[in-house]
């Protein structure tokens, strides 16, 4: 598995998390701010933007801390403690060769 398969796997639980945020929660800003995050991770993932693994990781970094504080908060496995560890496993994923 490569590091763009592994984004592609990522940015589709994102954007499915955003999803069932407002079918769910009627929380239209988790359906937003998962596309906000959804569209430049794409792009780092069909290699249009310059510097795509530094800028698709930073992302990440910034995820993974944003989901860990919420989970730190709440205590809840769903959605926080999930994009938390799903959030790890795309970085670690990204970066070990296959």
């Amino acid at each position: 598995m490569n590091p763009t398969t592994v984004l592609w796997i990522y940015i589709a639980f994102l954007v499915l998390g955003g999803l069932m945020g407002f079918l769910k929660a009627k929380s239209k800003m988790s359906l937003i701010m998962s596309l906000v995050f959804a569209v430049p991770l794409a792009l780092c993932a069909l290699d249009i933007l310059k510097s795509p693994t530094w800028l698709a990781d930073g992302l990440l970094i910034f995820l993974l801390i944003f989901f860990g504080l919420r989970f730190a908060k709440s205590k809840k496995i769903m959605p926080n403690g999930l994009m938390t560890m799903l959030s790890v496993l795309a970085l670690v994923l990204r970066q070990v060769k296959f």
